[in-house]
């Protein structure tokens, strides 16, 4: 039987709150286990009885309460958690959890979790526009807590404006769509290079490569979803950090390969999805290089191997590499699989509308005396099957870590 997905939904003080028993049922018509925990402000809008009705389990309200706490129960929820949904959030509890406050269980136990964290805030429309508001929510975001909503819409105060709650069926979609692999890593430190890098000719050139680096972002939400811890080194790209991760900006292979090796002596697992330069320049111009009508040389030398260099590290995390290819695929990535030492190898196809330039991807995954076919789909789709496949592989001390039932 498959595993269903843990979901603790955290229901706060609003009126929004008489939507949370058909949160819940939407939920479980997904295949998820949900287990309630209420504000005392909350439970002036529904009652614990009515939750727990509609969740098949006795809903948590109190930090103090001796039964559970008698083994650290709030410890236990936390831990137990795949997924955290606050449903609604109120901007009373946003600026408590900005504020990194612990004075009742719901935030007690968004402090001590290593589920990703994802709210749904609803309040009148001028509370949500007030800059303390806005303020605590760009801190939130910033640590990498994923923020849906508010709509847009008629309120129960009469107004019209931004501060509805999302919809009960829009929410359970959202979070549960992304919840396939919820747990596969949980509690393992992931570390993942993503976009090209940039070798300097001068201070105003460089060369460089096509990739956006949107595959590597797409594996890291995918890995974070997953439960992991995810470190995220990136080149020179523009796209916004995924919820919940870690991201360190590079822009050269050197800088990439010092990163990386700052952080990899912790990690379980390594995914090399950068587009990491081949070559750079031996020497680098410290004033424009003028044009002058001739043709110039420009001496280039191996840029560092990042993917090997961790790889043949003594002592290493499990590795992936990926291998973008315009001819003899499956072929070529299975010559760096062996000759990089590699546990596992994303191999795709670049060109032909494919994978440069577009949001679709598809991936040929090879590993010694293994292969599987990742149909082409959008990145994040594709991104979360490989996520399954690298589990799979994974030695059994690196997927030992499981949060306990409380």
């Amino acid at each position: 039987m498959t595993p269903r997905t843990r979901v603790l939904l955290g229901v706060t003080g609003g009126i929004a709150a008489y939507k949370s028993p058909d949160l819940v049922r939407r939920l479980i018509e997904y295949g998820a286990e949900v287990q309630v925990v209420m504000t005392a402000a909350a439970q002036k809008f529904v009652t614990p009885l009515t939750l727990q009705a509609v969740s098949g389990r006795a809903v948590r309200y109190e930090l103090w309460d001796s039964s559970a706490e008698a083994a650290m129960g709030h410890i236990d929820l936390a831990r137990w958690a795949q997924i955290i949904l606050i449903a609604p959030a109120s901007a009373d509890f946003i600026a408590r959890m900005a504020g990194g406050r612990a004075d009742d269980l719901l935030a007690t136990l968004c402090l001590a979790t290593e589920a990703p964290i994802t709210l749904a805030p609803a309040m009148n429309r001028l509370m949500w526009a007030n800059s303390a508001t806005q303020a605590n929510i760009a801190i939130l975001v910033k640590r990498g807590v994923r923020v849906l909503g508010p709509a847009v819409g008629m309120q129960a105060c009469g107004e019209v404006g931004e501060g509805r709650m999302w919809e009960p069926a829009n929410l359970a979609q959202n979070i549960m769509e992304s919840s396939t692999n919820a747990g596969l890593l949980a509690g393992l430190k992931v570390l993942i290079t993503a976009g090209p890098t940039r070798e300097r000719i001068d201070p105003v050139r460089y060369l460089s490569n096509r990739s956006s680096g949107k595959m590597g972002f797409a594996v890291a939400a995918a890995a974070r979803e997953a439960g992991a811890h995810v470190t995220l080194i990136a080149g020179p790209v523009q796209l916004p950090t995924p919820a919940s991760i870690t991201r360190i900006d590079v822009e050269s292979a050197r800088d990439m390969y010092a990163a990386v090796h700052r952080h990899v002596a912790v990690a379980d697992l390594f995914i090399a999805a950068a587009a990491v330069a081949d070559f750079q320049p031996v020497t680098v111009a410290s004033t424009k290089i003028k044009k002058q009508g001739i043709a110039i040389k420009l001496d280039l030398e191996p840029a560092p191997d990042i993917v090997k260099s961790v790889a043949e590290k003594a002592t290493r995390p499990f590795v992936v590499g990926f291998a973008a290819e315009t001819n003899d695929v499956e072929e070529n990535a299975r010559g760096k699989l062996k000759r990089k030492k590699l546990d596992m190898i994303a191999a795709n196809h670049v060109g032909d509308g494919i994978a440069f330039d577009c949001d679709d991807n598809a991936l040929t995954v090879l590993w010694a005396g293994g292969k599987a076919e990742v149909p082409r789909g959008p990145k994040i789709e594709v991104a979360r099957e490989l996520i399954a496949l690298i589990a799979k592989r994974l030695p059994p001390a690196a997927t030992k870590r499981r949060p306990p039932r409380p």
